[in-house]
């Protein structure tokens, strides 16, 4: 069986990179647009890997006064944050939401 390498840890580095997390969650957003369930899923997935690199998702928690556990919960692939609560996100994490 041939043996993968683990791309994880490699990603959540390179998000620790600003430019680097933007334009991969710009291209989260976009494949999200999509439509299918499985692409709308990626973006909180996106939002969870950069949360990850950019301090973790109890540092992030902490910054928007909401429990760890109900942070992972949001974004889980199972999530289904409103836009408040996407955009308070992103806004601790650093970013902007706009739409060109």
């Amino acid at each position: 069986m041939v043996k993968y390498p683990d791309y994880h840890d490699e990603l959540i580095e390179d998000l620790k990179d600003h430019d680097e997390a933007v334009a991969y969650l710009n291209a989260a957003w976009e494949e999200s647009l999509k439509g299918d369930e499985e692409s709308q899923k990626l973006f909180l997935v996106a939002l969870r890997n950069v949360a990850e690199a950019q301090g973790g998702l109890g540092k992030l928690a902490k910054r928007v006064r909401i429990r760890r556990e109900q942070l992972y919960r949001i974004l889980s692939p199972r999530g289904n944050p409103g836009l408040k609560i996407i955009r308070t996100l992103l806004i601790a994490l650093g970013f902007n939401l706009r739409f060109c």
